[in-house]
């Protein structure tokens, strides 16, 4: 866990969270993201009582890169709102297959989210219970089988960046329920959290942090070479 944390002070803790580990509590009953941040602070800093780590925004299971996770409820409640409010610059890599049409543009579709299936549907109309969903993307590297492509989300949809690249031709790599051909080794999809940008909610300093993507992982590890 040490060596996940990317930022810490007395209301925040923002964490480079591994692919495949659950950000809160789901039906697998695997642990989460959550109880490991508790259990590290509790032993780390001896504390008697519970420990208190709220959750203002998620990032799905297989995806990997930040996550902001709060220590006090004041920062829980404001960071809520500054993800709601959409005051914060969210930057994603994710690498495909098949290359998009244009190497830079905005992708703008309509999403509904499935509850039953866990999974979002894209439509180019807007439709009753579809949700604009809007993100900025530009190719970043060619690598010798795949495209890294940085994304910059505008809208924040379930499942948004996997939804749209999948109905614009161009599945995650290993997203299976999104279209890809076959699943990571690991359980993993290509696709991480790369940068976040906000005010912070209590002394409104700026707030940049960059994750590096999966060190073990040789795809990877060629995105950020020279």
């Amino acid at each position: 866990m040490k060596n996940w944390i990317l930022h810490e002070d007395n209301h925040l803790i923002i964490i480079n969270k591994p692919p495949k580990i659950p950000v809160q509590g789901d039906r697998t009953g695997d642990l989460s993201l959550i109880d490991i941040a508790k259990k590290y602070i509790k032993e780390r800093d001896k504390k008697p009582g519970n420990v208190f780590i709220g959750l203002p925004h998620r990032i799905d299971r297989p995806t990997s890169g930040i996550v902001v996770l709060s220590k006090t409820g004041k920062s829980l409640s404001r960071m809520t709102k500054i993800f709601k409010e959409r005051c914060v610059r969210k930057i994603y890599w994710a690498i495909v297959k098949n290359k998009l049409h244009k190497d830079q543009a905005t992708l703008i579709n309509f999403l509904k989210k499935n509850r039953i299936k866990n999974k979002s549907f894209a439509s180019k109309c807007e439709k009753n219970g579809f949700l604009k969903s809007e993100l900025n993307y530009h190719l970043r590297k060619k690598l010798d089988s795949y495209y890294l492509y940085e994304v910059e989300l505008i809208t924040g949809r379930h499942h948004q960046i996997r939804a749209q690249f999948s109905y614009a031709g161009s599945p995650i790599k290993g997203d299976i329920k999104y279209g890809a051909k076959r699943t990571n080794k690991n359980g993993s999809i290509h696709l991480h959290s790369r940068n976040i940008e906000f005010k912070h909610p209590v002394n409104n300093k700026t707030i940049n942090i960059t994750a590096s993507p999966p060190k073990k992982d040789v795809i990877w590890r060629n995105c950020i070479k020279n």
